[in-house]
């Protein structure tokens, strides 16, 4: 491909920052930078702590095995509300701790969970919610459902995997509720190839998240099964080095992503998520919907055919194997959605004429 979906934004600090590690000859794991990366995003998000994991979907799954030991005999054969149109891991990780996905429909505005349809699921099994920020948008009934949960006396855990840097009304996402989780992924924000972490004002979810982080071990001692879900060190170097760059790779996406918006915004039968007043986005995808599924598939053959990659997030999950026969509902906005966007290239450092090549090919098809 000409245009790659995603690019990382690297630098000779980045080389440094590893090969540091790597000349040291020593650990490469549970290194000091470990806890330099965590305070440093921990401080960047506004909350107390955060636990550095080897990926988004093992913090998940720590996160809800830690409020499992916090809560025990709240959390037999308990439910948690999830969006269907989001990656697969946010809806395995709730059976990874034993509990059961409810999946919840979304909106049109922001692709986030809706907050009337989730007060409609909630039993006496629900237990938390969790609230996926799509694509670096906050999803637009955030502050809603962070009152609806605690009228409910519920967890409200964000799933910024997607979202870091974004904000509503100058709070950082993954800050607004009892804790989140963020990835870094090699396509997001902050990109390390692989990486996750919690981050949480709970003492008590720390300590329990990082005994399930590393075997459940106290010292020399087991007192829980865990996992080995660490990060390496070398990561966590890496991530420490990008830290310095992510607002400027934030402004960038942004910049880029007006590009396109002022470009298309004329453009018949297509459509973008909304900019709601004091929500600020950082663009980890770049989606656009169009009026059906047929305008979607031919513009993305196009792209294809113009060397310009592209990708539908997401196929929802209630619809995977998986979940279909187990007949977890009919979420038609999920489908409608789903059936429609297509995500196209954006990363910082993506230039004027690629934009101006992913425009065109659209502008051509859709006309």
């Amino acid at each position: 491909m000409k245009i790659p979906l995603f690019k990382i934004a690297t630098g000779e600090d980045d080389c440094k920052a590893v090969n540091k590690v790597i000349m040291r000859g020593s650990f490469w794991a549970e290194g000091p930078e470990i806890e330099q990366f965590e305070e440093k995003v921990a401080k960047y998000i506004g909350t107390r702590y955060g636990i550095a994991f080897n990926s988004g979907t093992s913090a998940l799954h720590a996160l809800l095995e830690s409020y499992k030991l916090k809560y025990p005999l709240g959390f037999d054969d308990f439910e948690v509300i999830v969006p269907s149109f989001t990656f697969m891991s946010t809806a395995t990780s709730v059976l990874l701790a034993g509990g059961r996905p409810v999946f919840s429909e979304i909106e049109y505005e922001t692709y986030g969970l809706d907050v009337e349809d989730i007060e409609n699921r909630i039993t006496v099994k629900t237990k938390a919610i969790i609230l996926v920020h799509y694509g670096g948008y906050p999803a637009r009934d955030t502050i809603k459902i962070r009152q609806l949960a605690d009228k409910n006396n519920l967890l409200l855990i964000e799933d910024a995997a997607e979202s870091m840097g974004a904000k509503i009304n100058g709070q950082m996402i993954g800050s607004i509720g009892d804790s989140a989780m963020l990835s870094f992924c090699q396509s997001k924000t902050l990109g390390i190839g692989e990486g996750g972490m919690i981050v949480t004002n709970s003492t008590t979810i720390r300590d329990k998240a990082r005994l399930v982080r590393s075997h459940g071990k106290e010292g020399d001692d087991c007192v829980l099964p865990g996992y080995n879900y660490r990060m390496p060190t070398m990561c966590a170097a890496l991530g420490l080095s990008q830290m310095k760059r992510i607002d400027d790779n934030i402004k960038k996406r942004r910049t880029a992503a007006d590009y396109i918006r002022t470009h298309l915004k004329e453009c018949p039968k297509l459509d973008f998520p909304s900019l709601i007043k004091d929500h600020f986005q950082v663009y980890q995808l770049f989606t656009i919907m169009f009026e059906n599924s047929e305008i979607r598939d031919n513009v993305k053959k196009a792209l294809d055919a113009a060397g310009v990659q592209s990708k539908i997030y997401f196929n929802p999950v209630h619809r995977t194997k998986l979940y279909y026969s187990t007949n977890y509902g009919n979420l038609p906005i999920t489908s409608d959605i789903a059936g429609c966007v297509l995500t196209v290239p954006m990363y910082p450092d993506i230039t004027k004429n690629d934009l101006d090549l992913i425009i065109d090919t659209i502008k051509e098809t859709v006309n």
